[in-house]
């Protein structure tokens, strides 16, 4: 194991691109020696540093290693897969033979295969750079640093700040190849970093009646690209001190602004009810959508998965297909689904080369304008609800239903009045999406989808 002050880079990738390929063409040879009628191979290696501190102390140091090789075959329309973390010879042969047991033992799928030659990505589609790979050279003692300057930033800026959940960096770096039989195969390498950290705030002499917990984060491509270690504790205890003397408030049935970094969650959710899989098992509430008005008609969706340090960007899917910037959603229409090959097979369509699922996202309005910052949505919203944090998973993508724990504050007037908690929100997705009038200029990139503040007409608040 790595001392715990060797810091990362380029160099702790045990395997060489020029080594993923051998591996992945010699799995790809056994395949058709055996009888394959089409095989896909792909190796992948990871590595990582972690580190966790509470209350100025370390609690965890973790450092990660992974690699695997997962090969799938095809006996016509018959599929098997296997994989091992083993890259010997021995090893891999044994794999693809696994794989190919399963393969001629299975039952036949008319949708199964691999994506049309011509929609995989080749020559300079399949190698295109995109900027993902920044290793960060960083120890053990320097993550320590960082994460305890975030964490007393964070217990310094009032004395209701009374403890912490911790702070943590993680620095992550991987890269793989992969490979099919009817002409792709190309790699690359992509990095991920982040800073996170969780504030307590309590009222003196509530003996911890009135205490709340709030987060905050930076996640990049690239090290220097994170919010400063000072500036994102700063932010969190502000959070958490926004929160003390949350009360219940009766249910009631008005309008819901979402804080910018939860409104991208919506975006999710149309995300899966319109992907390939819900699609074709009929489970999805926007079944049959395409060409039809899904979202209020103001509004857009625009997938771009060339952006550079783009988290969702890639040049080529999960499949290698090569993947194309698109309009999602115009004026409210939808115009296109989420479909890997396998799932457009049972469609009777293409893919959109989303094998692995979406990639970057925005979601914007027409009606937005230039000073719509947060102050200006919350006039929008006038009398009603601002959330900032969801709780629980609650949304059914067959009907549509929604209905989340949630927290935020009441707002009169267009201005906040008194932070609230202990309440539900509820509605129909299918309803809430038609009823968004207003998105606000305060964009915030969530993961891969991207959207400012967003507000719904209306919607059912269960409170006391």
């Amino acid at each position: 194991m790595p001392s715990p002050s060797r810091s990362l880079s380029p160099s702790d990738f045990a395997y060489s691109r020029e080594r993923f390929r051998e591996l992945v063409d010699g799995a790809l040879a056994t395949a058709k020696a055996l009888g394959a009628s089409d095989a896909v191979a792909e190796v992948s290696e990871g590595v990582g540093l972690s580190v966790s501190v509470r209350k100025g102390e370390t609690e965890n140091v973790e450092r990660n290693r992974d690699k695997s090789i997962s090969i799938t075959v095809y006996s016509g329309q018959r599929r098997g897969n296997a994989s091992s973390s083993d890259f010997s010879a021995a090893a891999i042969e044994q794999t693809v033979r696994a794989a190919w047991d399963i393969a001629r033992f299975t039952a036949e799928d008319s949708a199964a295969g691999l994506p049309e030659a011509e929609s995989l990505a080749t020559g300079a589609a399949a190698e295109r750079d995109l900027d993902l790979f920044h290793p960060w050279a960083i120890d053990a003692e320097a993550a320590i640093a960082i994460s305890i300057e975030c964490e007393a930033a964070a217990l310094e800026v009032d004395r209701r700040i009374t403890n912490s959940e911790g702070a943590g960096v993680s620095a992550q770096q991987s890269h793989f190849y992969a490979a099919n039989t009817r002409g792709f195969g190309a790699g690359y390498a992509s990095s991920r970093h982040s800073l996170s950290v969780a504030p307590i705030a309590s009222l003196p002499g509530k003996g911890g009646d009135d205490m709340q917990r709030d987060a905050w984060y930076t996640s990049m491509r690239s090290a220097d690209e994170l919010a400063a270690p000072a500036a994102v504790g700063r932010y969190a205890a502000e959070r958490a001190l926004s929160r003390l003397g949350s009360r219940k408030i009766k249910t009631c049935e008005v309008p819901v602004l979402y804080e910018s970094s939860l409104a991208s969650g919506l975006l999710g959710a149309y995300v899966a009810a319109t992907s390939g899989g819900a699609l074709y098992r009929k489970s999805s509430f926007l079944e049959g959508c395409l060409g039809k008005r899904v979202l209020a008609g103001h509004l857009d969706v625009r997938e771009d998965p060339h952006l550079r340090r783009g988290k969702g960007s890639a040049p080529f899917d999960d499949e290698g297909v090569v993947t194309t910037a698109r309009d999602i959603v115009v004026g409210g229409v939808a115009e296109t689904y989420f479909l890997s090959t396998y799932s457009a097979r049972k469609l009777g369509m293409k893919t959109t080369g989303h094998a692995g699922g979406s990639h970057n996202m925005t979601l914007s309005s027409r009606l937005t304008q230039p000073g719509d910052d947060l102050e200006a949505m919350l006039r929008k919203l006038g009398r009603g609800l601002f959330v900032i944090e969801l709780m629980g998973q609650g949304v059914n993508y067959v009907t549509g239903d929604y209905s989340r724990g949630a927290a935020g504050f009441w707002v009169e007037g267009g201005r906040i009045t008194f932070p609230v908690h202990e309440i539900t929100i509820a509605g129909n997705l299918r309803d809430m999406f038609q009823d968004i009038v207003a998105i606000g200029v305060d964009a915030y990139t969530m993961g891969s989808k991207t959207t400012g503040s967003v507000l719904v007409e209306r919607m059912k608040i269960a409170g006391a």
